[in-house]
This record gives C-alpha cells, structure tokens and sequence, in this order.
C-alpha cells in the first residue's frame, strides 16, 4: 500500500493531461495496513484540495505545482522506496479518467479509515469510483467522524476529517476537526496553515482576527512556509495594511524561482498593494497607455461574468528564451467588458521594466477560466497592434481560443 500512495502522490503533481492515464494504469501492491500508508492518504488529500484551489482561482498554475513539489519533498523523504512503474492498461473515456482522478484520492483515504483493510481499499475504490455520489462522500465522511470521536488522539486522522469536510464544502466542522489536529501537533505549520485556510471560508473568506492569529503561529514554527505567507500577505492586504503585506510577499519571491510565472503573479500582488498604498514608483509624463477591451461576440457564449481578465502590457520584442515579463498588469473580470484601462510605470512589475523604458509596445488581454496568471488551454485572448508609449484609444478584442 505505501508503494501504491507514493507512486499516486508523485503522479498528481503532473499535468493533468498526463496524470489521468497513469493513475488508471497504476496498481497497488499488496502489504499491511501501516501508520505510512495512512500519511500518505493526507497527503493525497492535501493535494487533491491544492487541485480544487486551482480549479476554483485560488491558486495559480505556478503556486499549485510548487506547493504539489513541496508536497512531494515530503513524501519522498518519509517512504524512501523504490516506485516500480505501473503496468499499462486500456484508455479510458475522458469522463471516466476526470471520475477517477478527483474522486479516488477522497475515496481511498476514507476507504482506509472505515474498512481498516488495504484490500477492501482497493476492491471499493476501483470497483465503485465512477458511481460514487456526493450522499455516499457524505456518508464516508460521517463515518469517519464517528470513529474519529471513538480515536480522539489521533492527529492524522482529524486532518484527514478536516480535509474531507472541507472538500464537502462543511467549512464550519472542518475548522473544528482542524483545531483538533492542530491542539494535537501545535509545531506543524501546514496543519495550521490549513485550518486558518479552513476557518477563513467559515467566516465568509475572511482572514482577519484569529485566522489570521494561528497564520502567524506557522510562520513562528516556520518562517518559509509558502502557503503561511500567501495566506499572511492576503490577510494584510484585507486589513489595508499595505505594507505588511508587501513585506510578507517578498518573502515569498526569496523562495520562488527568479523570473518564474509564480514570481511574476507574486511582484503583480506587491505592485497592486504599493499602487494603493501610494508608494509606487512615479510614472513618467505621458507614458501612460489608454484605451478599451471588448469581447468578440462570436465566443461570449465561451465564458462566464465572473471569469478573470487581464490586461498586459508587454515589450514588442520579447525574449526568446525564459519568462516574458510584463510592463504592466491590470485586472478586472468578464462582467466588466467593455473594460476601459489605464496602464503606466506605476504599475511596472520589476524595477526599470517599466512602459516608457520602451519604444513600442503591445497591450494584450487574456481571459482565464481558472483564474491563475498562467495561460492555460482553453483561455480566451486577444492583443492590440504595436503602439508607443502614451498611445490612447488602444483597442484589444478578445477573440482567439488558446491551444
């Protein structure tokens, strides 16, 4: 079993075009029920919440695969196995692979926790996977809380409980499950980091007071942790101190790769917050770029009023190698187009990659489904024609389907 959920975590960190495929293949080698096996089923839900944070815009593509890898760090270092690749199998249908890719990782740990048998693990999870239904989740989960009050020391196992709950959307107990982990393990940072996630979506995704309170109690275990400073530079930024929030982001870009889309989405939150705290650096006379956004009727029917759009100005000559780093970013979401926008020097993203430091420029605008800075298949984008700096009645039409 503990073969099975290492070579399962490892796979989740991957695309998900070529994750599902594996994952079906994948068999489990027989072997005792064991307190590693049980790890590694957290795990997998940690990371199966990592993907819903994704999907629902919570996350970049960027921040979810280096939280996946920090995961994986983990995992690696307490199974310290060699993972036999699995036998190939039949392609499945689209459908079928989507079924077993969000909904074994919450099936296999609750399977584990009810039947305590690794072989009736798998005899339910590949046998039922495609028929399972929220009641029957719900009932797992309930199940789980009922031996979780007949096992209360049990740390591992109120995680596990926090983290179902809150993939059922039961924010409330989740918090409550989480603070009985969190009573258990007081040094573990992404316990605490979860349930001050969990207790902020209780409150109404609001991170303020104690939230915010057991975030700083991670970052006092560790001072590194990515998903403490996220949580602590939005909880600033909720509260307008502007600057704190800055200096908590910061310390994130120390931890990211230089340059990377991550950082880019990172150095966007810190122009966002220096740009309303009134300490942006001064945008030259007459650099400013103005114009509108609109959307091609012909693919209005592809998106939805809540869906992100951003606005970027970037260099006409871009470098062919490495990240593309944009002049500007602006952001605002499909509701609101036809978007008139404004993008100067203030709101540069790296010192001296500023708009005016350019002769030409080109003002693109990208609708993403899930949210993230990343372009992602199936995003919607459009660009202007090279423009100099200053120019005004930019026009951008969002019309091309991203491949």
């Amino acid at each position: 079993m503990t073969l099975f959920w290492t070579i399962a975590a490892l796979l989740v960190a991957a695309a998900l075009a070529f994750l599902l495929p594996p994952l079906l293949r994948a068999r489990p080698v027989p072997g005792a029920a064991s307190r590693t096996a049980v790890n590694a089923s957290i795990y997998r839900e940690q990371l199966d919440e990592l993907l819903a944070e994704l999907q629902r815009g919570a996350l970049t593509r960027e921040q979810y695969e280096r939280a996946c890898g920090e995961i994986e760090r983990r995992i690696v270092s307490e199974h310290e196995t060699t993972v036999a690749p699995a036998k190939a199998g039949a392609q499945p249908l689209l459908g079928a692979a989507i079924a077993v890719g969000l909904l074994l990782p919450l099936l296999a740990g609750l399977g584990y926790w009810q039947f305590g048998n690794p072989g009736a693990l798998r005899s339910d999870a590949e046998g039922s996977a495609h028929a399972m239904t929220r009641a029957q989740m719900e009932s797992l989960v309930e199940r789980l809380s009922a031996r979780m009050a007949q096992t209360p020391e049990d740390a591992e196992g109120w995680v596990l409980l926090g983290r179902s709950l809150g993939v059922l959307g039961q924010y409330e107990r989740s918090a409550q499950a989480y603070a009985k982990a969190a009573g258990l393990m007081p040094n573990d940072a992404g316990i605490l980091a979860d349930y001050a996630d969990t207790l902020a979506m209780a409150q109404g995704r609001k991170l303020q007071g104690e939230p915010f309170t057991i975030v700083k109690r991670a970052l006092a275990v560790d001072p590194e942790h990515l998903k403490a400073l996220a949580l602590a530079g939005s909880a600033a930024f909720e509260g307008r101190d502007y600057a704190a929030a800055i200096a908590y982001w910061e310390r994130i870009l120390r931890l990211a790769p230089p340059q990377s889309e991550f950082a880019q989405s990172v150095q966007a939150s810190i122009a966002e917050a220096r740009s309303l705290s009134g300490t942006a650096p001064a945008s030259r006379p007459g650099a400013a770029l103005q114009g509108i956004v609109s959307l091609d009727p012909a693919v209005a029917s592809k998106v939805s009023p809540g869906d992100t759009v951003f606005v970027i100005a970037r260099p006409l000559s871009q470098p062919t190698t490495g990240p593309r780093m944009p002049l500007a970013v602006a952001r605002t979401t499909v509701a609101e187009l036809p978007y008139r926008f404004t993008l100067d020097d203030s709101m540069a993203m790296a010192p001296g990659a500023t708009i005016s430091s350019h002769s030409r420029v080109v003002v693109a605008a990208r609708i993403s489904k899930s949210g993230g800075a990343a372009p992602q298949k199936g995003d919607l984008e459009g660009a202007s024609t090279p423009v100099v700096p200053g120019a005004s009645g930019v026009r951008v039409v969002i019309s091309r389907i991203v491949d």
